[in-house]
């Protein structure tokens, strides 16, 4: 059983949402500028998290399989889609196998168990990594000991103010914790699979994704990739990087409208 949430119109262009770490489909963004663009954003949970059945040892190829499971019980077609934060690697997987029509990826955690970063990761980090490679299931473990308020402590306390100011919300604020609190619902292996395969190798084929990809991140976010996707776009043919100027990595909602409508005009050919 895969859960979803929509906002937007019925009969909007399908863009499908794959969200950030921990977070469940209740956490959407850009829902005042929606009707405005003809969107139907379309969030699901992945296996584990919010009332998506639990799958372990699931892959991001199981993921790929389960989007397009998805969209053809829901008549969607080939849809765009939207990675955010732990979510783009799902997305990628998506793009590379062709079951999407056009990515965004937004603060999108990077491949930090690729080679080239090992010299610029915190030695904590570097420590998680080396076991998310060398040992998973040892990984999952670790990050199964993690919880909806040391989400939130660990996001709070590593957010440039110019993230808190958008965090901080009330409306927002809320949100985010029933997101935390609906994620973990199940217990943490969900979100702990998920960290295991974002931290390790990726294994997927970047350089075969032959649908149009941007990249956005903000100026002030060294969280989610430690050279702002530079060496991610790199990897990916035509991809398109944009840096958002005094922007964190809430670079989602403070930008939805920038970035839900780049990714309508690569498919109408802009």
């Amino acid at each position: 059983m895969l859960g979803w949430a929509e906002w937007g119109p019925g009969n909007g262009v399908p863009v499908l949402f794959s969200p950030g770490a921990a977070t469940s489909r209740h956490l959407g963004f850009g829902a005042d500028v929606l009707d405005g663009l003809g969107v139907r954003l379309i969030s699901v949970d992945r296996p584990g998290l919010g009332v998506s059945s639990p799958a372990p040892g699931r892959t991001f190829g199981d993921f790929v399989d389960d989007v397009r499971a998805f969209a053809g019980l829901r008549g969607l077609g080939r849809p765009l889609m939207v990675g955010n934060s732990q979510g783009a690697p799902f997305a990628l997987a998506c793009a590379a196998a062709g079951a999407v029509r056009a990515l965004a990826v937004v603060s999108g955690a990077d491949e930090v168990a690729e080679p080239g970063f090992a010299d610029v990761l915190p030695e904590e980090l570097r420590r998680l990594v080396g076991l998310a490679v060398a040992d998973p299931a040892a990984a999952e473990r670790v990050f199964a000991g993690f919880t909806p308020q040391g989400m939130w402590d660990m996001v709070m306390s590593g957010s440039p103010e110019c993230d808190l100011d958008v965090y901080r919300q009330p409306a927002f604020a809320a949100a985010y914790r029933r997101a935390l609190d609906e994620a973990f619902a199940q217990g943490a292996a969900g979100y702990a699979r998920d960290t295991a395969l974002a931290m390790g190798r990726w294994g997927i084929g970047l350089s075969d994704i032959a649908v149009p990809v941007d990249l956005w991140y903000g100026e002030k976010d060294t969280g989610h990739s430690p050279d702002q996707g530079g060496r991610l776009a790199s990897r990916i043919p035509g991809a398109v990087r944009h840096l958002v100027p005094e922007a964190g990595g809430a670079v989602l909602w403070t930008h939805a409208e920038q970035v839900l409508s780049t990714l309508l005009g690569r498919v109408a050919g802009r």
